[in-house]
């Protein structure tokens, strides 16, 4: 297979703006009335006053020129947890496989088509909300077991097209949460399964890592922590040394995992991975929020120190976690503690602005304080932190060197308001909708909130459709098999026209 991918423009480009975010010394700096120089897929000029000549110069005016984002936990499906969203708990809801959907045999519940759709139309999304760096994140509820290589071929396909730079792996694991007729929550194994799945994902990233002039990258990517036994954790975590690919791994996210894998290895889960010598600098760990130490957790430990010792990141996911009832304890008190903490959409919309703002909202209200955290620690926690737990110094930042991965945020909407500065009214007025352009290795993937080839309404409807028909499947994977009626309520009594 040979990706696809589009031309950059010929020669120097100068793009300036009311404001930019430049780099320097380590550390991000406001330029009022900046320019930004870049020619094929690197910066080379940051600052004012550029001496050189240059193919073209675009003016953006009243916008905040900034790095990409880097969303380490990337939403790259039709999100099935927006379902959860009133319709609780999980383990009544489909959430969470009964045992006799187990015992009948697990199906694919998308074509391969459907699975390659969802991932383009996905990936077009993360464009239009400033995320150029994504490491895609999807439900195994209504698959099979894991995701395939084939479905990872057809996702390198799409963001080499739409021109994303992705991390690409598909999802395995060995095991997976049941739920009995009496509610009970525990773990069925398959280890030969997920080890087959294993070796799979690393043949894909041998195949694939480095594709489309290194916009394709790879990662390994064990599904959570609970579906994991010792033996695909430890070939995981060797095979990501030998690779040198991010490995992730979602992990202390709930009261049920948490109490999972206490009761099957008597240790907590960063105990139980710091066991196995699974930590290295580039293991990526969504969610961290269930922990000792936090309100979440009464079993004392080390929970977090075990993390950060080892050099791990933790993927901070505050909009997903925030609708569930929970969040981290406290972004701020992580932070001090000497944790990296990146960031991720994970649910639907993969707005990271909105992420950022629910983040800093809820860390205030967890540390019942104003002064817990401010935007800018938030701001990094998105560019620069993401980039370092992948071992991209190149990226989340801009500064001669790095590469082009360059957002447009308008700041002359309507509803912004007025400016007192740009990345703070970016986290008290923005969303994701005002990126207006975004660049990506130099190229121009999306100019006034257009990208190339892509029918946004189309694919809109298409999505619906696809969504609603995954719906009426729940009912086979939902404990006692109830209709799609009782599953998902409905917010007020729905009257239709039969009825008037």
């Amino acid at each position: 297979m040979t990706l696809r991918v589009g031309a950059r423009p010929a020669g120097r480009t100068l793009v300036t703006a009311r404001w930019v975010v430049g780099h320097d010394k380590g550390q991000h700096r406001l330029l009022d009335c900046g320019q930004v120089v870049f020619e094929e897929d690197r910066i080379i000029f940051v600052g004012h006053n550029f001496p050189g000549e240059v193919a073209r110069r675009i003016d953006y005016g009243q916008a905040l020129i900034g790095p990409g984002f880097i969303d380490l936990d990337a939403l790259s499906d039709l999100d099935t947890t927006i379902l959860a969203f009133d319709n609780q708990p999980a383990w009544k809801k489909g959430r969470v496989w009964p045992r006799s959907y187990l015992e009948a045999g697990p199906y694919e519940m998308y074509s391969r088509e459907e699975l390659a759709f969802q991932k383009a139309h996905s990936f077009a999304g993360l464009i239009r909300n400033g995320i150029t760096t994504a490491l895609p994140i999807a439900s195994l509820f209504y698959r099979a077991w894991g995701e395939t290589p084939e479905e990872f071929a057809d996702a390198a396909e799409a963001a080499a097209r739409l021109g994303l730079r992705a991390y690409l792996g598909p999802a395995y694991r060995t095991g997976n949460q049941v739920v009995d007729t009496d509610g009970t929550v525990s773990a069925h194994y398959d280890e030969q399964r997920g080890l087959a799945e294993l070796a799979a994902a690393i043949r894909f990233c041998e195949r694939f890592d480095g594709e489309a002039g290194g916009l394709i990258r790879t990662m390994l990517a064990p599904d959570r922590i609970e579906t994991c036994t010792p033996e695909l954790l430890r070939r995981t975590a060797a095979a990501g040394r030998t690779l040198d690919v991010p490995v992730r791994l979602h992990s202390c996210q709930s009261k049920i995992e948490y109490d999972l894998v206490l009761r099957q290895h008597g240790m907590s889960p960063p105990e139980w991975l710091e066991s196995l010598d699974f930590f290295t600098d580039k293991t990526v760990l969504p969610h961290g929020t269930f922990v000792s130490g936090s309100r979440h957790i009464a079993r004392p430990g080390r929970d977090l120190e075990i993390i950060r010792d080892n050099g791990a990141t933790i993927v901070h996911c505050p909009l997903v976690s925030g609708r569930h009832g929970n969040v981290i304890d406290h972004f701020g008190r992580y932070r001090e503690m000497g944790l990296r903490v990146g960031m991720g959409t994970d649910t639907s919309p993969p707005d990271m602005v909105m992420n950022l703002q629910a983040g800093m909202m809820l860390t205030r209200v967890v540390a019942g304080s104003v002064s817990a955290v401010r935007c800018e620690d938030y701001y990094d926690a998105a560019t620069l932190h993401g980039a370092d737990a992948i071992g991209r110094p190149d990226l989340g930042r801009l500064q001669p060197g790095a590469k082009a991965d360059i957002t447009v945020f308008d700041l002359d909407r309507p509803h912004t308001g007025q400016v007192i500065d740009p990345i703070q009214t970016m986290l008290l007025t923005g969303h994701g909708r005002d990126f207006s352009s975004v660049i990506i290795d130099g190229r121009f993937v999306m100019e006034d909130r257009i990208i190339p080839d892509v029918d946004e309404r189309a694919d809109n409807v298409r999505a619906q459709i696809q969504f609603e028909g995954l719906m009426s499947q729940y009912p086979k994977r939902t404990l006692h098999h109830p209709p799609v009626s009782e599953i998902f309520s409905s917010s007020y009594p729905v009257l239709r026209a039969e009825q008037q």
